[in-house]
């Protein structure tokens, strides 16, 4: 008895190595620890490589090996196996091997010198997906009314399929309370209609792992209606019934599973208890589920299959007992009790066994808890081992499902083995035990920052470990005194908590780790925030049809979190339409239709937290109204401003009326009360379904702000001023821009720039500090500040030198940024030297290029804008042109050293020189040069005059030209024939009932005139037709026929039919007459014909018809007679008579008859037959024997005509006339 206190205090002193298993950090040595690994059950695509995970962690790496069936799995005798490096992982391809040549029952084992670790069974199966066994199923013929089964009975699978069914469109097929699929997929019906008659009721099993598909043979159900079959005989059998059984009743239910009264059933602790009642019966049953020994858990409980299967989730052993299913309908009621027995392979109580990692000399203990039905067996092993086979350890003793350990030493590790097992499945465990000496270490990131919402619970982490185990403190901001009692709580772990967080908890943490071997201390920050609240919620609206409507969600949250804000309509996204405007705080929706009705909500977030408003929106049609009136939108109201900071201010208003005029836009203005009293200025523009925007500010500004709202008809008129802002004046954010340098004088530098406005200023006491230093020369800046004014000039500078420029803004309150530099030069002086080297090459009589050395930069003194070329023409090279001096000048810009002189005259003298030019003014010219153009081509001659003209001659003067640009050698004469024009103009054409009228206009001398005609197309075949015109200018040719198109002309001839003149061809297309026909439909004697014919067909019909109704009166018995008789004459063709009866199948049936000549009856393709409907194979309907045979089911006129069959009702005349042939 005193040995067991011992042990319960033992357990109690180390029940804490259990509560606080830690993390041992994979630097420091330990035994393997299984980290993944496949499930128990593995079923594997056959079409896939098999991947068996095993993944382990320990220090040094462990090493991998595995067992297949128990035995030892030898990876390198399996070619297609391989093991990932660092790794236990399997890889099995099965390209050139089939899957189901691994399957079997794996284990996988982790060791390294510390310990061995192993995974539970992996038991590897293929999947499979066989196909359904062909067979050929029957139509299935139901009277309407009764209950049905049909079945699926789908192939076994692995794992079992997935049952449904669907039509030959792969559509479902419809359930209700009615029809419902069972849990095994058999189809059940209640009961019957004749809707349910369809050729097409398909099984499908689907196979999940393979997502593969297989499909039972269509089933086809008929349903018959017989009293619908009884009514219809009866008005032709004097009401004698064909059939003489009971149409289906009204009847109470009854179930068709589970069969009887009670039944049981089986389930596993945390599964799914699935149970069904399908009942039959007329009318249909409905279902309901109670649990006779307590109420139903209504959390996991569902009814499915319209009631007719009840789930329960989760089971746990509180849910055995018995549970009813009752059908019921109007004529009674039927229970049946299913007995549930709960039974549970083996689970935790309290978790797995943990890790235990212990210093020399503690102790510590291993429990493996855990519960069943049947109570289950637990085995230790250790290592692998079975630990009654394992090492002998005096630290170590083995109670039931608890090891203990006592006064530990180095070399003790191990992992452990805790197996717990019954009939219903087992658990493995691996845990080790570390035995280790290491001081305390906190493993939570340095400076970490922690953010919570005010008032919600905030966690701050200090995982640590050490061994022995080390114990945490936490200090705030000091180290003054360590954190004791409210409001944290100290987790076991070395969390701190704070159950409801304020601001003034925020601050800088200290968790210090300590334990006999050292002593670590980590800081750690926690950040108090605002929470996120909607202070405006969206509000109830009730809007009509075509308006516009907006709902306000206004939100107070944190400014150092990013807010984000959406909404939704009913719960989902809102619709793709550019009608729905989210603004910043708001929802608009234009032009709203009654889809828009529903539900909307705000939902507002930060990465902390979030909040939601919704409100309801109701679209109701839009009433009557008189004439629409468009004005100017009333200003706006209520201006309030809020969120007021330094720079931003959110200003908010309530729009005016639009009348009628949606609101397109907000202008808001603002007065400047400080610096520009009475002056509003424009600051922003907002769309028209915004009523609040935040506003940037400049400080030192006394804002005043109003609003204006715009539509159609143009702007309202202001709105009241706001209540005046006033900002803080703070030092300049920006500096002046523009800032440039240039000299006005060869020894001066102007700094100039665009000074800043009042808003820009920023502040009382605006200044501008100007910097300058020589480029390159100089490091110091030379400061000045200046007030009032854009430019500041340096004087004594050196000419045209680069210098680097700053203009920094200043005033009371500080300085501005730090600015930009610029750059410029100081004053630029003329050129001091000319171009060198000046040369001409001349290109042709016309054209020379001028060449020279460019200037150096240092005696340009300026901007180099270019050179200049002036030159002139001195005089011509021949003796007979004057002198020219008028000087020409050509520019060209930037750094050159050639250019091209155009436009020169030939055979002259020129003469040129070159200057420099800069921003200032030119330089001095190089040495005039000169130089000669060749000889170039003449001008024309100044005077060309025809004299002597005669018949046959003619006489040309001229004179030499005025530039002979050279010695004129000769002249060149030229001359050409000119032919007058065609003197037919104005030609055109008319077509009219007499024929086609050309007319024309003439101006030539001709008499001959002739109007010339030809087919289209027919130039090579047929000459030209010609008819002389007498000097007429208009002419109707009559022979042209209609139809065809013509090649029309005008020619002129002269004495002896030369072709002199001849005009443009036209085309003239003749229509075609149409032929006037005769409509034989309207001629009296075609209408008389046929009314003859028609009247004949008519009294032949009767006639026939007579006779046949003759032929059928015979009387019963004779017919009767007439069966012993082999022979029967069928009826005769030409004269509707009958003849004598046979049955003969190679006779014919009569045309038109309803009756084959075996006796049958035949339903043709609008009537149902009789046969259908018999029961047996002798088609015997009646009692007495009269008409046996008369209906045989067993011919082939049935069996071809099933395929066929119609879904129309069978014709009473039809069938009389049918059964008329047998009487």
């Amino acid at each position: 008895m005193m040995e067991r206190r011992m042990e319960a205090a033992l357990l109690a002193l180390i029940v804490g190595h259990l509560v606080t298993a830690l993390e041992v950090p994979l630097d420091l040595p330990q035994p393997p620890t299984i980290t993944h690994q496949s499930p128990k059950d593995y079923i594997v695509d056959p079409r896939e490589n098999i991947i068996i995970h095993c993944e382990a962690k320990g220090k040094p790496h462990p090493s991998f090996s595995w067992t297949r069936n128990g035995i030892h799995f030898d990876i390198d005798s399996y070619p297609n196996v391989v093991m990932r490096p660092h790794s236990g992982t399997l890889v099995v391809d099965i390209s050139r091997e089939k899957a189901d040549h691994y399957e079997g029952e794996y284990q996988c084992t982790a060791r390294n010198k510390h310990g061995t670790a192993i995974s539970h069974n992996i038991v590897v199966r293929q999947s499979r997906s066989p196909l359904w066994s062909k067979e050929k199923i029957k139509p299935i013929i139901v009277q309407e009314g009764v209950s049905l089964v049909l079945p699926c009975r789908p192939p076994a699978g692995l794992p079992p399929p997935i049952i449904f069914w669907m039509d030959n469109n792969f559509q479902r097929l419809p359930q209700s309370s009615r029809v419902s699929q069972s849990l095994n997929g058999d189809l059940y019906f209640s009961n019957v209609l004749q809707e349910d008659s369809r050729n097409d009721y398909i099984c499908y099993a689907r196979f999940p792992h393979t997502q593969t598909i297989q499909q039972k043979q269509p089933i086809t159900v008929r349903v018959l209606n017989l009293d619908a079959i009884n009514d219809t005989m009866a008005a032709f059998y004097n009401d004698t019934e064909l059939f003489s059984e009971d149409p289906v009743d009204e009847r109470k239910p009854t179930f068709l599973i589970p069969s009887g009264p009670s039944s049981s059933k089986m389930v596993l602790r945390g599964q799914v208890l699935e149970m069904e009642c399908i009942a039959e019966g007329l009318p249909t049953p409905e279902l309901s589920w109670t649990k006779v020994s307590g109420d139903l858990p209504a959390k996991r409980t569902s009814f499915l299959h319209y009631q007719k299967w009840l789930r329960i989730v989760n089971v746990s052993e509180s849910d055995a007992g018995d549970y009813r299913c009752t059908a019921r309908n109007r004529h009674g009621t039927v229970h049946h009790t299913i007995h549930v027995t709960v039974k549970a392979a083996p689970y935790w109580i309290s978790g797995a066994p943990r890790n235990l990692v212990l210093a020399p000399g503690e102790n510590g203990v291993l429990t493996c808890r855990a519960s069943g039905t049947p109570k289950p067996l637990v085995m230790w092993a250790m290592n692998g081992i079975p630990i009654e086979n394992s090492p002998k350890d005096v630290s170590r003793k083995v109670e039931d499902d608890t090891i203990i350990f006592t006064d530990v030493q180095t070399g003790s590790s191990a992992v452990y083995q805790c197996n717990v097992s019954n009939e219903y499945g087992y658990l493995l465990a691996n845990a080790f035990v570390n035995v280790l000496s290491e001081p305390a270490r906190v493993l939570t990131p340095a400076n970490k920052v922690y953010q919570f919402i005010r008032n919600s619970r905030a966690l701050i982490d200090c995982a640590s470990f050490g061994s022995p185990i080390p114990k945490i403190t936490w200090f705030k901001d000091s180290r003054s005194s360590t954190l004791d009692g409210e409001p944290y709580i100290f987790h076991d772990n070395g969390t701190l908590e704070i159950p409801i967080v304020q601001a003034r908890n925020g601050g800088k943490y200290t968790c210090v780790a300590r334990n006999t071997l050292g002593i670590y201390e980590n800081h750690v920050y926690l950040e108090v925030k605002e929470p996120t609240r909607i202070v405006k919620q969206p509000e109830y609206k009730m809007v009509q049809r075509g308006r516009s409507v907006v709902f306000q969600c206004k939100v107070k949250h944190d400014p150092s979190l990013i807010l984000n804000t959406m909404w939704l309509k009913d719960d989902e996204e809102l619709p793709d339409d550019d009608r729905f405007i989210v603004g910043y705080d708001s929802l608009t929706i234009t032009d709203v239709t009654e889809s828009d009705a529903g539900m909307y909500t705000c939902i507002t977030n930060t990465s902390l937290d979030h909040d939601s408003a919704s409100a309801e929106l109701t679209v109701v049609e839009a009433t009557p109204k008189p004439a629409v009136v468009y004005e100017k939108p009333d200003p706006p109201t209520d201006l309030e401003l809020t969120d007021k900071k330094k720079k931003s201010v959110q200003l908010t208003w309530i729009p005016g009326d639009e009348h009628n005029s949606p609101i397109q836009k907000f202008l808001i203005q603002y007065e400047d009360s400080l610096h520009h009293r009475g002056h509003w200025h424009n600051l922003t523009e907002v769309p028209g379904t915004t009523t609040t925007t935040y506003l940037k500010l400049s400080p030192y500004v006394h804002y005043t702000f109003r609003v204006l709202a715009y539509n159609d008809v143009g702007f309202s008129r202001p709105s009241a001023p706001s209540r005046m802002y006033k900002t803080e004046p703070a030092a300049p954010d920006e500096n002046p821009a523009g800032v440039k340098g240039f000299g006005t004088e060869h020894d001066n530098l102007v700094i100039s720039w665009k000074p800043l406005t009042s808003l820009q200023s920023n502040g009382p006491g605006l200044q501008y500090r100007v910097m300058w230093r020589q480029k390159a020369v100089e490091n110091q800046w030379t400061k000045v500040t200046v007030a009032n004014t854009t430019k500041f000039v340096v004087s004594g500078t050196p000419t045209f030198v680069p210098y680097e420029l700053k203009v920094q803004a200043v005033n009371d309150h500080g300085d501005g940024p730090e600015p930009a530099i610029a750059h410029g030069f100081s004053g630029e002086d003329l050129p001091a030297a000319a171009p060198e080297n000046v040369q001409a090459v001349v290109l042709n009589s016309t054209l020379a290029e001028v060449h020279w050395d460019p200037v150096s930069h240092r005696l340009i003194r300026g901007h180099l804008k270019g050179y200049k070329v002036y030159y002139w023409r001195e005089r011509s090279l021949h003796k007979h042109n004057p002198h020219h001096m008028e000087k020409l000048i050509l520019t060209f810009s930037g750094n050159r050293s050639h250019g091209l002189l155009p436009g020169l005259h030939s055979f002259s003298l020129y003469s040129f020189n070159v200057r420099v030019y800069n921003g200032k003014g030119e330089g001095p010219p190089s040495p005039t040069q000169q130089f000669e153009t060749p000889e170039g081509v003449p001008g024309i001659p100044t005077s060309l005059v025809v004299t002597n003209s005669n018949s046959d001659s003619l006489t040309l003067e001229w004179s030499p030209p005025h530039d002979r640009n050279g010695h004129i050698t000769g002249y060149t004469l030229k001359y050409q024939p000119v032919r007058p024009a065609s003197p037919f103009g104005n030609v055109s054409y008319t077509v009219g009932e007499d024929g086609a009228l050309i007319s024309w206009e003439y101006l030539g001398p001709e008499k001959k005139v002739y109007v010339e005609y030809i087919v289209q197309n027919r130039e090579g075949e047929e000459e030209w037709q010609k008819e002389l015109v007498n000097g007429s200018q208009n002419f109707m040719l009559k022979s042209l026929k209609g139809g065809l198109a013509y090649k029309v002309r005008l020619v002129a001839k002269g004495h002896h039919d030369q072709l002199l003149h001849h005009s443009e061809e036209l085309l003239v297309t003749v229509p075609a007459v149409a032929s006037r026909q005769v409509d034989i439909a309207t001629q009296g004697w075609f209408i008389g014909l046929m009314c003859a014919i028609a009247l004949l067909i008519l009294i032949l019909l009767i006639i026939c018809f007579i006779q046949r109704n003759k032929g059928g009166k015979y009387p019963v018995k004779e017919k009767e007679d007439a069966h012993t008789d082999p022979e029967f004459q069928p009826m005769k063709e030409d004269d509707c008579t009958f003849g004598e009866y046979s049955d003969n199948e190679d006779h014919k049936p009569l045309k038109g008859s309803r009756t084959p000549s075996n006796g049958t009856v035949k339903r043709d393709d609008s009537d149902d037959s009789l046969v259908d409907y018999g029961e047996g194979g002798d088609g015997q309907f009646n009692e007495d024997g009269s008409f046996i045979g008369q209906y045989s089911g067993k011919s082939s006129s049935r069996d071809n005509a099933e395929g066929h069959e119609s879904s129309e009702a069978p014709s009473p005349i039809n069938a009389m006339n049918s059964l008329n042939s047998f009487v």
